[in-house]
């Protein structure tokens, strides 16, 4: 962002360098809590995502109705997913630690002719661990998806793709910063940074077998297997080689929908899972496609998700966070945590003339027209 007004300003005739060795010390106090304690991910020499909260987050309480209730049944009723996370009360036990204690009988009706004690009620609360990882999905921007873990739990302890690709690319900014602001030794220490970023995310985030940037668990030194829509934003960050990027294009089908890009092809009742695609993610998807030359690929990856977004428009009259891309709808059936698809949001305005001013004009003009037409039919 700095640098992009920095451009914006000297080729209004104004290169402000004064503005930007200022906004360089602001940049550094930003990056150093990502690169220290407690944001490290273990001995991977890569950043994590780690909330200093403890217990449940205003948000999670106020405005997601239910949803600890949720995360508490699908725990009762997968223990091989539920870890450490639920902690039982025992029966006349005081209640102990963040959050609420929830009442919950753990079968259903299908299970407890069979085995009766299936009926029995359990009061159980979630552990900190769990709260300690759901504060850092928070963090993440992606709440909610189960990349993470069961609703995000384990987000503290994976090196995501995400975040480690974005200070890639904050390293190399800083490295150009410091070449503007005539700070030449530190800007070999910023290349320095982001070349051994690029190795250790080859190291440990990379699936050549799969052609996948994976999310590193480093509790448990082994890749995840979660394929998300975040295995692109190497290529938009460019630290991924020629070859990594044609292996991973190949992997468009697994996210690839009518209306654009599905967050992932894991259909877990979730906002940041399939079937929703969201517009910052198509952008940096598709930016990162043009970087390497994929401009068919970007084409019409962006037309799909600029269509989708006029013809909701057109329909209602309204801009959304979030689009089901399989339906090529803004209607969403979230069946936790946020529920609504929020009205007038500016990263999908900011996104689609992103998208818009990349296609060729061919493609624009096909899109008015198709416009045109779908609102003749609608008067």
């Amino acid at each position: 962002m700095v640098l992009a007004v920095y451009e914006a300003e000297k080729r209004a005739g104004h290169a402000d360098t004064a503005w930007l060795e200022r906004a360089y010390r602001y940049l550094q106090k930003d990056y150093s809590l990502w690169t220290h304690d407690p944001h490290l991910a273990g001995s991977t020499e890569l950043a994590r995502y780690y909330d200093f909260g403890e217990g449940p987050p205003a948000e999670g309480l106020q405005d997601e109705g239910g949803y600890y209730r949720d995360v508490v049944t699908y725990f009762m009723l997968h223990p091989d997913q539920a870890d450490h996370y639920l902690v039982e009360q025992k029966q006349g036990q005081a209640a102990a630690g963040e959050g609420a204690s929830y009442s919950i009988k753990a079968c259903d009706v299908a299970t407890t002719m069979a085995r009766p004690e299936c009926g029995t009620e359990h009061v159980v609360r979630l552990s900190a661990d769990y709260y300690k990882g759901d504060r850092s999905m928070r963090e993440s921007g992606f709440d909610i998806s189960f990349r993470f873990g069961a609703y995000g739990s384990a987000t503290h302890n994976y090196a995501p793709v995400c975040l480690n690709s974005l200070l890639y690319k904050t390293e190399r900014d800083m490295d150009q910063i410091s070449v503007l602001i005539g700070k030449a030794a530190e800007a070999k220490v910023w290349r320095t940074r982001a070349a051994t970023r690029q190795s250790r995310m080859n190291k440990y985030l990379w699936a050549s077998d799969r052609g996948f940037f994976f999310d590193y668990d480093f509790t448990n030194s082994k890749k995840s297997t979660y394929r998300y829509l975040t295995t692109y934003y190497p290529l938009w960050a460019g630290l991924a080689t020629p070859e990594q990027a044609a292996a991973v294009v190949k992997n468009l089908a697994v996210f690839e929908q009518p209306g654009g890009l599905a967050m992932s092809p894991e259909n877990t009742g979730v906002q940041w899972d399939y079937p929703y695609g969201w517009a910052p993610v198509e952008l940096l998807a598709i930016q990162g496609l043009r970087r390497y030359g994929y401009n068919t690929e970007a084409d019409r990856l962006s037309y799909k998700f600029l269509s989708t977004v006029i013809e909701n428009f057109q329909r209602d009259g309204t801009i959304r966070e979030k689009y089901n891309v399989v339906s090529r709808s803004s209607e969403s059936q979230v069946a936790a945590g946020y529920q609504t698809n929020v009205i007038g949001f500016g990263w999908t305005n900011a996104a689609f003339l992103e998208l818009l001013h990349a296609l060729p004009k061919e493609a624009v003009e096909k899109l008015e027209k198709e416009a045109s037409v779908a609102k003749s039919a609608q008067n």
